[in-house]
């Protein structure tokens, strides 16, 4: 877990070169930055909640997704009849010109209504194979959606991190800055008093002039990282609690991650899903090259007060049959049911390169997270090693025997040992939800946030069976 090596709070040793603090390491100045305002700190799974409610690139991918709802009842209007209603109606003047040279003028008023319903038979299994197509598409783009939801909370935690890890190095550099300060000004009192030369006074201002332009450098990666949690999460950082690993949720061989990644990812059962698409997309272009069936059903009234026509009036209902079977279209059926075999090949060697990418990255983030652990325990017993170093250095120059270069060289070496504690801290967290997301797993449902799971299958069954509406379900 983050911050095991900073329990034991902030040790500081006097001598003769000044107070030289060894600053805490991530957990206890993340907590001590929490202190004030510890009713308004907001832990990480709070953070996740928030971005997941309120990301924008998840909440359009929603929206995507219930676009894509909308290709199921398109399909399904294959199945019901279309009806169709017209109405026309005008103004006419007529001259005619009689047997015997007579002319004969009429203004006219002609008006025709009708009605036409037209119910398909069969039209080559295309509509069945529609339905079917579009379906797969929802299940695919349901992945897609969740895959981009692991991705929304994979940026939230990494831009939590980011935060507490470049906090917790800005009061790094301020505790170096405040013992250079120190350093110097002792440093100045010995060379007052003869003990030290002026290149013990210059190398201890540099020194203080490099930890002033590394706390300038470590503020504005601060300044960065909080633009981007509110980017991401929606808010300003405010406290942040310190992140923990999630070890917990991770599977316990390499083995098992690469099997979860190729069968469980949603990018790996979104192809998958994109193959049974384009598999279908071959039935519905061979079925053009079917016969096709309907029933058409028509009824109309038309009036027409033409006097040189024998009726005024004409009332008609008709209900006729069609069947058509394509012929040569010049080419065009062919070459689309080609096109479309060569699409499902396409998107079964995507499948495999998915596949193949999900393998990769479980590896990766498998090896990633071992190998953060590793780094913690070594970073924690380079600090603790480095700071009984610096004591004794700083005991040794106060009898005599080390300068103050050697002062400055080992609190740099601690500096330097403390920022990569705190990096391999930040990336412990990380590792273990990237492994978490490389095999599908990094959802609310797994994390157990405190907030309601979106459902895409919710607005599926409220839109699948619409026969008509032009409001959405949300009221849009």
């Amino acid at each position: 877990m983050i911050g095991r090596t900073a329990r034991a709070g902030r040790v500081v040793t006097r001598h003769r070169w000044g107070v030289g603090p060894v600053f805490a390491t991530w957990t206890t100045l993340a907590l001590s930055c929490a202190l004030p305002s510890a009713a308004w700190a907001e832990a990480l799974p709070e953070a996740l909640a928030k971005a997941y409610q309120t990301n924008p690139q998840l909440n359009a991918e929603r929206a995507r997704q219930r676009a894509t709802d909308e290709n199921v009842p398109q399909a399904l209007a294959g199945y019901r009849p279309q009806i169709v209603a017209s109405l026309s109606a005008g103004l006419q003047s007529v001259r005619n010109l009689l047997p015997d040279n007579t002319i004969q003028t009429a203004n006219l008023k002609p008006w025709i209504i009708g009605v036409t319903v037209t119910q398909t038979l069969f039209n080559g299994f295309r509509t069945a194979n529609g339905v079917r197509a579009a379906e797969l598409q929802v299940q695919s783009g349901r992945e897609a959606l969740r895959n981009v939801g692991q991705g929304v909370l994979l940026d939230a935690v990494t831009a939590y991190t980011n935060v507490l890890a470049n906090q917790s190095l800005v009061e790094a550099q301020r505790s170096n800055v405040a013992f250079l300060r120190e350093t110097l000004a002792v440093t100045q009192r010995r060379l007052n008093a003869g003990d030290v030369t002026p290149t013990d006074t210059a190398q201890a201002e540099a020194r203080l002039n490099r930890g002033l332009s590394d706390l300038n450098a470590a503020e504005v990666a601060l300044a960065v990282s909080q633009a981007t949690y509110t980017q991401v999460i929606g808010n300003a950082p405010s406290q942040l609690k310190p992140a923990e690993a999630i070890d917990r949720y991770l599977p316990k061989s390499r083995e098992d991650a690469m099997t979860m990644a190729i069968r469980q990812h949603p990018a790996v059962m979104a192809a998958s899903f994109d193959v049974d698409v384009a598999s279908t997309n071959i039935r519905i272009a061979e079925g053009t090259l079917l016969p096709s069936a309907t029933i058409q059903g028509s009824a109309s009234k038309s009036r027409n007060n033409d006097p040189t026509l024998g009726t005024f009036a004409e009332d008609q209902a008709s209900i006729i049959a069609n069947v058509t079977a394509p012929i040569y279209d010049g080419g065009q059926a062919a070459a689309q049911t080609r096109q479309a075999k060569e699409m499902t090949a396409q998107s079964r060697l995507v499948l495999d390169q998915v596949r193949n990418q999900a393998r990769t990255a479980a590896v990766s983030a498998w090896a990633t997270n071992e190998g953060a652990k590793i780094a913690v325990s070594a970073s924690e017993s380079e600090v603790k090693a480095a700071t009984v170093a610096l004591q004794g250095v700083q005991r040794e120059a106060a009898g005599g025997q080390r300068t103050t270069v050697d002062v400055l060289n080992s609190q740099a070496d601690l500096i330097q040992a403390k920022a990569r504690l705190i990096g391999a801290q930040r990336d412990r967290v990380i590792a273990s939800y990237t492994l978490l997301s490389a095999i599908g797993h990094l959802d609310v449902k797994t994390l157990n946030l405190n907030t309601p799971d979106y459902l895409p299958e919710v607005h599926y069954h409220q839109v699948r069976d619409a026969w008509h509406g032009l409001r959405t379900p949300s009221g849009q």
